[in-house]
């Protein structure tokens, strides 16, 4: 059974573009995995963590910084980022 999932874009696009979601990876062993600093307080601490995690499992991990958390990535951030990566996790934390 195909389940439909839902996800809200909070950066007030007055039209949200309809986005198909990627298929996952099947595994992290040489996966370059990207790591995104929003720049919130206490985000690099939880991207250092996660990089451990992700290094023990045999990922590539190559970390990016976006310059405030307070407005959506550069543009050119988030090309290098598709190019260079298999995946990104976001750091979220305060």
């Amino acid at each position: 059974m195909i389940s439909q999932t839902t996800l809200l874009d909070p950066t007030a696009e007055l039209q949200p573009i309809e986005r198909q979601l990627l298929p996952r990876l099947s595994e992290l062993a040489g996966a370059t995995i990207g790591l995104l600093d929003i720049s919130k307080p206490r985000g690099k601490e939880f991207l250092d963590e996660i990089e451990k995690h992700l290094l023990k499992l045999g990922a590539k991990v190559k970390r990016y910084t976006k310059p405030t958390f307070a407005r959506v990535a550069p543009t050119e951030l988030s090309q290098q980022i598709s190019v260079e990566c298999d995946a990104v996790i976001e750091g979220l934390a305060d």
